[in-house]
């Protein structure tokens, strides 16, 4: 069988004249330090793409990119097509894999100084490589086309629509017209399947060619300093005296934390199954609550924290801002130290980037700014906060439930999270402040005066004024003190 492959081999490469090329690859040197497994992350985010090119080709034979249909054939593959809901986890939770390996190594390659010169092109190579990645995995949600998709494509839409003077075409391009229908699925179909692939086959060649030129950053030492005019004799002074071809030397780990990558993969994709699709989309549905994949849970969660006032100009002008300055890196630091041991500040922004994006992630998985609006209906209010109530302060109790105050405040640790939870409002607020907040509103919480008789006012209160933990008194007006000068000692 092996002389058979060996045959099929040469009758290829007499022809193809490819093996000395294959053969120059697998035995160029790299730096004996770059093998480490902090070089693994590129090769692994390569596989994986792999892996997406072939499930996607898989799953485009039976998809239909029609606003009829697609729905439709999603719930084929998921219930009737044989293994058709694996095929689906593995593309959905690869693209998954994808943006996560891509972003350390984003991270791996700042941290270790990999964009100083003369590798300026490969970083610009690597950072529209991630735009790219983004742009597939947000394309290939809307190809979903359930309510996620539907409603935080209109989202989405709404945001372009800002945009000054050319905003309406802004939309009629991303929607193929003013509103979300048959041709705006074309329109992302031939995105995700063929514009985006093909930016991102023709990036990976462009940049696995400059790292070939140019060769694997070394390790990053500290007091190696990057200098223009010296730094390729020292690069080559280094290969040449402590470097390994990258077969098998380097090549080993990347294969290895390759392997581990995809079988991840394939285990996740089998214990957690397909994403989505969700409910049919429904332009009529408006209470609705879209919510994006993981990637972009940070972003909607930015958005939904700015202050009304900052919404279109930081929502225009910060992703185009950050863009660029990553975009710029290179050329504004492009000599100087590359160890991260050396960079403190380096080290303080990956830190805080890092931090923020998971703090905002983790906000995006359950929207605390948002209103719960059935939270009143599903959430009784708990027995222990109305036994031994007064009529008044039972009756504020049922106020509080029926005029849906439990949509924004929790009790009992259920409810909604945008306000603060009730459970101890007696140890905050007076009873005149609780009057003071419930008529004139503030902060977040609009007013109610128009909407409450003061009698129900006055029982909400009354229910709200027992709002305090066992053993700690309610709050009270500093002006009056707490044991008459009558009664008081000297």
């Amino acid at each position: 069988m092996i002389d058979v492959l060996k045959s099929v081999w040469r009758w290829l490469d007499a022809r193809l004249q490819v093996g000395g090329t294959i053969a120059e690859v697998a035995a160029h040197p790299v730096p004996r330090s770059s093998a480490s497994w902090w070089y693994v992350f590129g090769s692994a985010t390569l596989v994986v793409f792999i892996l997406q090119v072939v499930t996607g080709i898989c799953l485009a034979t039976v998809y239909t990119p029609a606003a009829d249909r697609a729905w439709d054939s999603l719930i084929y593959l998921n219930y009737q097509q044989p293994l058709g809901w694996y095929l689906r986890a593995l593309h959905g939770w690869g693209s998954n894999f994808m943006v996560a390996l891509m972003f350390i190594h984003m991270i791996q390659v700042f941290l270790f100084g990999a964009y100083k010169f003369p590798r300026e092109l490969t970083w610009v190579a690597g950072c529209v490589l991630l735009l790219s990645t983004l742009g597939m995995a947000f394309t290939g949600q809307v190809l979903r086309f359930d309510q996620n998709a539907y409603w935080g494509l209109g989202i989405g839409a709404s945001i372009a629509g800002r945009t000054p003077i050319i905003g309406f075409k802004v939309v009629d391009l991303i929607l193929g017209g003013p509103i979300i229908a048959g041709e705006t699925l074309s329109r992302f179909f031939a995105l995700h399947v063929f514009v985006i692939p093909g930016l991102l086959i023709a990036f990976v060649g462009l940049h696995l060619f400059l790292v070939l030129r140019l060769g694997i950053n070394e390790w990053p030492m500290p007091g190696r300093i990057v200098r223009r005019n010296t730094y390729l004799q020292e690069y080559q002074e280094l290969v040449h005296k402590d470097g390994e071809p990258f077969m098998p030397f380097a090549a080993q780990k990347d294969l290895v934390f390759a392997g581990l990558i995809i079988l991840s993969l394939l285990v996740v994709a089998a214990v957690e199954g397909p994403i989505g699709p969700n409910g049919q989309p429904d332009p009529t549905i408006i209470q609705t609550v879209p919510r994006p994949d993981f990637f972009f849970l940070w972003l909607f969660s930015l958005f939904a924290l700015l202050p009304p006032w900052t919404e279109t100009f930081l929502m225009l002008t910060g992703p185009v801002a950050v863009i660029g300055l990553i975009f710029a890196l290179p050329f504004i630091s492009p000599t100087g130290e590359k160890s991260w041991r050396r960079r403190p500040i380096s080290v303080v922004i990956v830190i805080l980037v890092v931090t923020t994006i998971a703090t905002l992630t983790w906000l995006g998985t359950f929207s605390p700014w948002s209103p719960v609006m059935d939270a009143w209906s599903a959430a009784p209010t708990p027995i222990d906060y109305v036994k031994g109530r007064t009529p008044l302060e039972l009756q504020g109790a049922l106020l509080v439930q029926s005029k849906q105050c439990r949509n924004c405040h929790s009790l009992g640790g259920n409810g909604g999270m945008r306000g603060p939870a009730l459970d101890d409002t007696a140890t905050r607020l007076t009873r005149d402040q609780i009057v003071r907040q419930i008529v004139q509103g503030g902060g977040n919480m609009p007013a109610y005066g128009k909407n409450l008789t003061p009698p129900q006012v006055n029982a909400i209160v009354a229910f709200l004024a027992t709002m305090h933990p066992a053993g700690e008194p309610p709050a009270r007006d500093s002006a009056h003190p707490a044991i008459p000068a009558s009664e008081s000692t000297y």
